[in-house]
């Protein structure tokens, strides 16, 4: 759109922002005053609408503190006092995401589970001029992937539609919709029925590869079919496993992005609604460019890894560092996400630990500034073994005496984190989650899996984008060449390799896509042309496994499904398909 449009006489102008925030969940005052600060600021800059993103009130996603009715109560309490402040911004309409008890109105809601907890609503008021002028409740309440919204929330009802002062005598009629609302069609067609000539969509949907751009062309379909622009507040930052990557945007009336916000930061996006006589209401604003996939992967896995320890009030991370290519990636990631600083690194050697891995480790340690100490685990291991040995007698050293030694890692580890409040981060990745090439209590232990959600394949790609990029200003080339080139080993017994144990990680991690991700059964799998062993044997493990990683400890969602909250199998299960 030409600039000069604004200048038109016949032309009437409506400055927006968009609040693109990161919430804490449950910390509401904290909240309130980041959704003041926001309003106070889109209102020094002239802006009669301020749009937040889905719950930004409370937080996304506050899973059962919603079926407490004290904490939907101190919501609303907290919604009340935001319309207390609107006062002080005159002219300014807030469009704020909440949640909201149910109408005396609403039809009778069925207690959640049986226990008496009763659901509430997933809400977005309209708040000006000291009073909450308009309520609207979200009608699609999502229940796959990482979504639980059903246990939570009751559908609403109706359209959400207001009008808006926007000079020369017109008035802009704005639609509201929340999140799943616009992945339909019939909520955006309802509201243009009602007389919308704007939508608003108020938005927290976690990130996976390729989702901002899955995203944002769903919403040219609403557009398509309405003939109306749309303007999208998306929320950032992490929450738990999820991560939100913010990019909100807005389209014009002709499905054209009008304007983007940056991905992975807190930003107060401002652009104009503009209307000519005859024609569609046009947007313009800046637009920001999106990240390449390796870089956008890189900085999922940054915030998640920050906005955790951060929101959780830990000084700091700590890891043992193998002189692997996994304990290095993970290690980058730290650093970039805390500061070298706040980062500690331990190199625990057994008697099967390689030399160069002990170089090579100090070597990366060097090179991103972080304390790094040296414990051999031998003394421990040997006494072990010793008071293990009239108990194991006249049976061979097998994977026990492996998996001893992980273990004897992670006590060491833990200790350290009670003693100096550190958390531990793991540093096994999806591929190995997935197959159990890892050892429960050993190093499982720790209370964030980084590369929980990453494949191996994946991780050589990350690690040789990070030498190359310097995303963080932490510097380039923070990875030793040989930890990427040299076989992945664990280490635990002589001349030890991943691939003595599993397929080759192209195909292992093909499989697991399949399977995990698509959900083709064992028979597609191999009718696709992949081997029948190797397809027997990745789907064996991974039903032998599941048991470890319901026992491992959260890591940031970056696929389309984690062994996380979108992964429920049993443990006790006979099906083979």
């Amino acid at each position: 759109m030409s600039a000069d449009l604004s200048t038109d006489p016949a032309a009437a102008t409506l400055p927006i922002c968009v609040a693109q925030l990161n919430p804490v969940v449950g910390d509401l005052a904290g909240n309130v005053q980041q959704i003041a600060a926001a309003a106070r600021a889109a209102h020094a800059q002239g802006a009669r609408l301020l749009l937040t993103p889905e719950l930004a009130l409370c937080g996304y996603p506050a899973e059962d503190l919603l079926l407490r009715p004290a904490f939907v109560a101190d919501c609303e309490a907290a919604l009340q006092e935001l319309a207390r402040l609107s006062a002080e911004w005159p002219g300014l309409h807030l469009v704020l995401g909440h949640p909201a008890a149910l109408a005396p109105s609403h039809p009778a809601d069925e207690p959640a589970g049986g226990h008496g907890r009763t659901r509430c609503l997933n809400a977005a008021s309209v708040l000006a001029d000291g009073q909450v002028r308009l309520r609207y409740a979200k009608r699609e309440l999502p229940n796959y992937q990482v979504f639980d919204e059903q246990r939570t929330f009751v559908p609403g009802q109706g359209v959400g539609v207001f009008d808006l002062p926007a000079g020369h005598g017109q008035r802009l009629r704005i639609g509201l919709l929340i999140c799943e609302d616009a992945w339909y069609p019939e909520p955006a067609a309802q509201s243009k029925a009602a007389g919308a000539e704007l939508l608003l969509v108020l938005n927290a949907s976690p990130y996976h590869w390729g989702k901002g751009a899955q995203r944002e062309q769903v919403m040219r379909q609403r557009v398509a079919e309405t003939g109306l622009p749309l303007v999208y507040a998306h929320l950032v930052g992490a929450q738990d496993e999820v991560v939100f990557e913010g990019r909100s945007f807005a389209l014009d009336a002709d499905g054209r992005l009008a304007a983007r916000a940056a991905s992975f930061v807190p930003e107060l996006l401002r652009l104009e609604a503009i209307a000519l006589p005859r024609s569609p209401w046009q947007l313009s604003g800046p637009i920001a460019p999106v990240p390449e996939p390796l870089a956008e992967l890189w900085q999922a896995l940054v915030l998640g890894l920050r906005d955790y320890v951060e929101k959780n009030g830990f000084p700091g991370a700590l890891l043992g560092l193998s002189g692997g290519i996994d304990s290095a990636l993970v290690l980058a990631l730290a650093v970039d996400a805390l500061g070298p600083a706040r980062v500690r690194t331990l190199m625990l050697p057994s008697p099967y630990s390689a030399e160069i891995s002990l170089i090579d480790a100090r070597e990366m340690a060097a090179r991103l500034g972080v304390r790094h100490e040296e414990v051999s685990i031998q003394p421990v291991f040997e006494a072990l073994l010793h008071t293990l040995e009239p108990l194991f007698e006249g049976r061979a050293p097998d994977l026990t005496e492996e998996n001893l030694q992980a273990r004897i890692r992670g006590v060491l580890l833990m200790a350290l984190s009670n003693k100096f409040g550190a958390i531990v981060l793991t540093t096994g990745n999806k591929s190995e989650l997935a197959t159990g090439y890892c050892t429960l209590y050993g190093d499982m232990a720790g209370g964030f899996a980084v590369l929980k959600d990453v494949p191996k394949t994946r991780v050589f790609e990350l690690a040789r984008w990070r030498n190359a990029h310097d995303p963080c200003g932490g510097g380039a080339n923070p990875i030793p060449e040989r930890i990427i080139t040299r076989p992945p080993s664990a280490e635990l017994r002589p001349n030890q390799t991943d691939q003595d144990s599993l397929p080759p990680y192209e195909l292992l991690d093909a499989i697991v896509e399949r399977y995990v991700e698509q959900e083709q059964s064992a028979a597609e799998i191999i009718a696709a042309g992949y081997p029948q062993a190797a397809v027997e044997q990745v789907l064996r493990l991974l039903r032998l496994s599941e048991y470890k990683r319901r026992q491992g400890p959260l890591g940031t969602r970056v696929t389309p499904r984690s062994f996380g909250k979108d992964w429920r199998y049993p443990n006790t299960n006979r099906y083979r398909g």
